[in-house]
């Protein structure tokens, strides 16, 4: 298998969606809420982290796209 498992730009969402649970559940832990509480805070977090890391983070092939203006001309420089 010469193909990684997931790409770059996944790896990165999901990364980013784990970081961001595990302080939601610590800062949701520290603030005095039980263990069980903190735990099904961070995953909250997480699903939600995964939905905005993925719109937050355009893929390459969108990139090229939103680069591009209507008329077909790269964005103005000036």
């Amino acid at each position: 298998m010469d193909r990684p498992l997931l790409s770059l730009r996944t790896t990165l969402v999901f990364l980013l969606a784990v970081l961001g649970g595990a302080v939601a559940a610590l800062l949701s832990w520290m603030a005095g809420e039980g263990v069980p509480q903190s735990v099904f805070v961070g995953l909250a977090a997480a699903g939600a982290a995964v939905s905005f890391f993925n719109r937050l983070i355009v893929a390459e092939s969108e990139r090229g796209k939103a680069e591009v203006g209507q008329n077909g001309e790269g964005p103005e420089r000036g």
